[in-house]
């Protein structure tokens, strides 16, 4: 058997994955940075993550060749990153492969000089292509090294410069025609019949349809509204969909939602349970919030650890095969589902040929609609639905007996405050105290366990540890969280956690040449870029989070220094924004706060708690609440009462109190 290498020690799954290749993999550290400036080596970095199948496939064909890895060990120091456990060293390689190749993706490989400078890079590779790629940037090393520090300068200079966001222009005033500037090109992208954008593969995006979704509601633009509305059903009834367990996949390879690229992703699902929470409280439709019950339920039964925090990720492949866990032949799916199989094929789109050409066998989606398979099968809606459910309960109860696709059971920070505010969501859309119990156990444990002793998070939780201390996007989703949190319980501790870690972020992450935040604290590692993380991409930019978090907080504390920071990052971004209105939808959302002004409701008496719900019924995208019988924030002081009463307030200005949400909602834009 091969001896493990020095990834046997790590904390993350991924690296774990390497720890018995024949390659003399390290972990970034100083010890292995120092050994390639000792030894006057090149670096190796390759960056990926536990669920990732083409990373799986480099490391079956490459890493775990001895005669690539006698070619890595002597010529290379190789060192292995989980990007999820360190995104501040892949956002660095990751820019630099852009810059040279114009594009990326993982597995990421970067080649770097012994001080970590890149000098070439790519992502996946062929076998005999990145053996002679290695050769040759070794003979150059050696040979030639004044030509690698030159292209090292230039590069490295680029990557210092690339997305740097210029300073705001102060006298800016925000307009609906801002918003329009950036909607009315970005239509064009529609994908009017299968929902999601004209182009495969299709990513979920949970926050661009979130901005669509706002904005559609409050310009009551009706064509933006019908797109979200024919995303949301097509992603719900496609194969990315996890038709019986819950849950989406990352994306669907096609441009129709139906064939998945099967790793499931935590950011990925707790953005979709606050995206489904929210269009189901706008719209109404039962679809939406059985989404949110049946993801939350594969939350539950897959993806929560003893602590009550949430796991990573599940891989896409089980048995070295990619969605084989999840994809039936026809004969497997008669012999679970027993009677009423032919309406069941029907309904999951199961065929004898297999759905799936490629491989013969059928990813679960729905074609047809419940009312026109009912009608065809003369069937009543409870005894339909019944026999749905049942065969759901057979099929989940066969597959569970299956082979498991691998677990990362890394917890992240950032990903379990998207969860937490996930559940927070979906508590109050779906009045669902016990969605809140799980959010508050999860925000109750980072806050007791993955703090530091000077009020910093750390991003990483695993077998009983916390490591790497907190990049920005823990903090903003965090904070983020904790703000949801409050708006379901009001309890006030919640928001003067979020208070305690803006500061924080305040004081070790601003930069005093820009108005963005480093992605990395003043005292984090030192690497050789220090970034910001400014687009928006399937995980909102945590500038674009930690800008909406200074709205709300200022609001909240009435801290005028947190609204002009707020307003100033908006500033500095509106300019990039109507270019690739997709990428900045998170930026867009505050700039839709700016332009239609956010509600400030505060509920007071002995029945807030009742008022509150009673709001929850209602759709009001551009809000925050406050509430309870006692309270020091500036809007709910002095206004204590026994009786019910509801204040309007907006910039700074508050309407007379009434009694019902009907009045209220006469006072609100």
């Amino acid at each position: 058997m091969q001896q493990a290498n020095n990834l046997i020690h790590a904390s993350s799954p991924y690296l774990l994955q390497h720890a018995y290749n024949p390659v003399e993999w390290h972990e970034w550290n100083g010890s292995s940075l120092q050994k390639a400036k000792a030894e006057n080596k090149l670096i190796i970095v390759s960056v990926g993550y536990s669920a990732c199948h083409w990373c799986h496939v480099m490391e079956h064909e490459s890493f775990e060749s001895h005669e690539v890895a006698e070619v890595m060990n002597k010529h290379f120091v190789c060192i292995k990153v989980d990007r999820e456990e360190r995104p501040d060293i892949d956002q660095i390689y990751m820019m630099a492969v852009q810059l040279m190749n114009g594009n990326g993706g993982w597995p990421l490989n970067a080649i770097c000089l012994p001080d970590q400078r890149p000098v070439y890079g790519g992502t996946y590779f062929r076998k005999a292509d990145w053996i002679n790629i290695l050769l040759n940037l070794a003979n150059l090393w050696e040979k030639e090294p004044e030509k690698a520090l030159r292209y090292a300068d230039r590069l490295t200079e680029g990557l210092q410069q690339a997305e740097l966001i210029e300073v705001a222009d102060d006298e800016l005033t925000f307009n609906q025609q801002h918003l329009e500037e950036i909607v009315q090109p970005w239509k064009r992208q529609f994908d009017a019949i299968e929902g999601g954008y004209n182009r495969a593969p299709k990513f979920p995006l949970p926050n661009n349809w979130t901005f669509l979704l706002r904005y559609g509601h409050l310009s009551n633009d009706q064509s933006v509204m019908m797109q979200v509305m024919t995303t949301l059903e097509a992603m719900a009834t496609g194969g990315i969909y996890d038709q019986i367990g819950g849950g989406f996949a990352r994306y669907s390879v096609d441009n129709r939602w139906h064939v998945p690229h099967f790793e499931k992703m935590l950011y990925d699902n707790a953005q979709l349970v606050s995206l489904y929470a929210e269009a189901y409280q706008c719209l109404k439709l039962e679809p939406y919030a059985e989404v949110v019950r049946e993801t939350i339920n594969w939350i539950d039964r897959e993806m929560t650890s003893p602590e009550g925090l949430f796991y990573a990720a599940l891989d896409a492949d089980s048995e070295g095969v990619e969605g084989k866990f999840y994809v039936w032949t026809a004969a497997e799916f008669d012999s679970v589902v027993g009677e009423h199989h032919n309406l069941l094929r029907a309904y999951f789109d199961v065929t004898e040929e297999g759905n799936w050409e490629e491989e013969k066998v059928n990813v679960l989606r729905r074609l047809h609609n419940d009312e026109t398979l009912m009608a065809e099968h003369g069937l009543a809606k409870a005894t339909f639905d019944d026999i749905i459910e049942t065969a759901k309960n057979k099929l989940l109860a066969a597959r569970s007996k299956r082979i498991r696709p691998g677990l990362d059971d890394k917890c992240l920070t950032a990903w379990n405050a998207q969860m937490i505010k996930g559940l927070a969501d979906a508590a109050q859309a779906l009045a669902d105290e016990n969605y809140y119990e799980k959010a508050k156990t999860a925000a109750n444990f980072i806050l007791n366990h993955l703090m530091d002793d000077d009020g910093g998070l750390y991003r990483n939780y695993k077998n009983g540890k916390a490591s790497i201390h907190g990049f920005l996007d823990d903090y903003a989703f965090m904070i983020e969280a904790l703000l949801a949190l409050y708006e379901v319980d009001f309890n006030e501790a919640w928001l003067n956690e979020a208070k305690e870690l803006t500061d924080y972020v305040l004081a070790n992450f601003s930069d005093e040449q820009n108005n963005m935040l480093f992605y990395t604290s003043n005292k984090g590692e030192h690497l050789i870029a220090r970034k910001h993380e400014v687009m928006d991409n399937v995980i909102p930019a945590s500038n674009s989070v930690m800008a909406q978090n200074l709205h709300r907080l200022g609001l909240l504390f009435d801290n005028d220094n947190y609204l002009n920071t707020a307003l100033m990052m908006l500033k500095a971004v509106q300019p990039r924004i109507k270019s690739y209105g997709s990428a900045y939808s998170n930026w867009s959302i505050q700039l839709l706060n700016e332009v239609y002004g956010i509600n400030e409701i505060a509920i007071t008496g002995n029945d807030f708690r009742l008022v509150k719900r009673n709001f929850d019924e209602h759709y009001i995208p551009n809000k925050i609440y406050l509430a309870g019988l006692k309270s020091s924030l500036p809007l709910l002081e002095y206004k204590q009462s026994e009786e019910t009463k509801i204040y309007v307030c907006k910039n700074k200005t508050c309407q007379l109190p009434v009694a019902t949400i009907d009045e209220a909602f006469t006072h609100i834009s």
